[in-house]
């Protein structure tokens, strides 16, 4: 099965707030500008994914949104109303199957930097054999991947502690070993440097490389 990708992308203005601290003045990095290279970097290798047939980046930020359609993403505008991270997922996925209704939908973080499509690859391979699947975040508790297929509602329950709702939802979770990348998001600088040593994309590579070389300003707080 091939898979379309649907991601979410707030405003970069308000995108990664844990991580001003750490790119604050004398850190040589931008949030809004690491924001958009996570997001880049995690698009770019998704569509090098061979399970990978398309992706959907709902946002309303026009310069993010005219970024990821020259990297080769649709996107579309965020539902009327607002109403958060779930709804635009689900108004993401909702614009795809208006189009192709037997289509495999997939949600997948924005914030991936380290993403390796051959990792992707197995999981979404993994996800094919359920009718739901999700998997976990690195710590455990969040998710980075949620699959619905053919037929199946996506009915998205991220943010906070979606492990658990995603699995009382009765999505089967993916156990494989192996895939750090797909599970690597980043929320704070520790995220960050995790990232870095999985080994990130060209993007965050130079928007963080300022960063990276000197380390978060100040005592750490992660």
């Amino acid at each position: 099965m091939r898979w379309t990708l649907v991601v979410p992308l707030k405003p970069l203005a308000r995108a990664k707030s844990r991580l001003a601290a750490a790119v604050g003045a004398g850190s040589g990095a931008s949030r809004p500008a690491l924001a958009l290279a996570f997001a880049l970097d995690t698009v770019e290798a998704a569509l090098s994914c061979a399970a990978v047939r398309d992706v959907v980046v709902v946002t309303d930020d026009p310069l993010a949104g005219a970024e990821l359609r020259a990297a080769g993403a649709r996107t579309v505008a965020e539902p009327a109303g607002g109403g958060g991270l779930n709804a635009a997922l689900a108004h993401g996925a909702r614009t795809v199957r208006a189009h192709r209704p037997r289509a495999g939908v997939a949600t997948l973080n924005a914030d991936l930097p380290a993403l390796r499509p051959v990792e992707l690859g197995r999981v979404l391979d993994s996800a094919a054999e359920f009718p739901r699947a999700f998997l976990a975040d690195a710590e455990g508790i969040g998710t980075t991947l949620l699959a619905a297929a053919p037929g199946m509602l996506l009915a998205p329950a991220f943010e906070g502690r979606s492990r658990a709702r995603h699995r009382a939802s009765g999505a089967r979770e993916i156990g494989l070993p192996g895939v750090d990348s797909v599970r690597r998001d980043v929320d704070t600088p520790a995220d960050l440097r995790a990232a870095l040593a999985l080994g990130v994309g060209p993007r965050t590579a130079a928007a963080a490389g300022a960063w990276a070389a000197v380390g978060p300003p100040g005592p750490a707080t992660d």
